[in-house]
């Protein structure tokens, strides 16, 4: 299933005991609707306050019609909140999963430049003067590493911090800065971590070369704090066409 949701009230997708979680309000809804127990894995975790415009997550079912039953994703619509929408049912190999097939992630980091109700949960509001030439040039170096070391989480737990980032670049919006960043997989933590150290790149208080030798001190005591979650979305995730049928 294809699906989006507004990360604000939850504490990131995966379940926890106790906490309110984008999975398991999925799972609850899924279940009733099918009438079974109907866990779900997603194509990855998203911290607390993170949003997602385009996130997959896929679950076993002996129906065989659910890709094509349009009753069956407006009643699931019907109880999900309103800051979770399944748009689309797709069936899939017996083998696929969501988190494991994934090819690719892509993340936009949302700036905004002047006060806005309207962004307070989806963009983090900066007044400094950022220099967007600048910004995009320390980006253009994780381009060139794959130890991305410096912006993992402590402890996160993970087997290797090795990623392969294909894009990293900042644009200009009207009212707004928008940070792009596509890779094979990214660690917790990770996104926010980078662009909360290249926000000083961008006010000229950390050049290019010693946004580097952040990457290469394989740190994270050398990076900068990391941004606020509520400015980060996943919006894009690749998957391999012959997992659909």
């Amino acid at each position: 299933m294809f699906l989006s949701f507004r990360g604000t009230a939850y504490n990131g997708w995966q379940l926890q005991p106790g906490k309110h979680t984008v999975q398991g309000v999925l799972a609850r809804a899924l279940s009733t609707v099918l009438n079974a127990p109907t866990p779900v894995t997603g194509a990855g975790r998203t911290d607390t306050g993170v949003h997602a415009s385009f996130f997959c997550a896929h679950f076993d079912s002996l129906r065989d019609d659910l890709h094509t039953d349009g009753q069956m994703l407006y009643n699931l619509n019907s109880i999900l909140p309103d800051d979770i929408a399944v748009k689309r049912i797709m069936k899939v190999s017996p083998e696929a999963n969501a988190r494991f097939d994934a090819l690719s992630r892509t993340y936009k980091y949302t700036i905004t430049r002047e006060k806005d109700p309207f962004a307070a949960d989806t963009a983090w509001l900066l007044y400094w003067p950022l220099d967007l030439q600048k910004l995009n040039e320390a980006s253009d170096i994780l381009l060139r590493h794959s130890d991305f070391t410096s912006f993992s989480r402590l402890h996160g737990g993970n087997r290797t911090n090795i990623c392969r980032v294909t894009l990293a670049r900042w644009d200009e919006e009207p009212g707004r800065l928008v940070f792009t960043i596509a890779a094979d997989r990214f660690l917790r933590n990770m996104v926010r971590a980078i662009v909360g150290t290249l926000i000083p790149a961008g006010r000229g208080k950390l050049s290019a070369t010693e946004f580097e030798s952040v990457l290469n001190g394989r740190n994270r005591g050398l990076a900068g704090q990391s941004a606020p979650a509520h400015g980060l979305s996943l919006t894009a995730i690749e998957y391999p066409a012959k997992l659909f049928i």
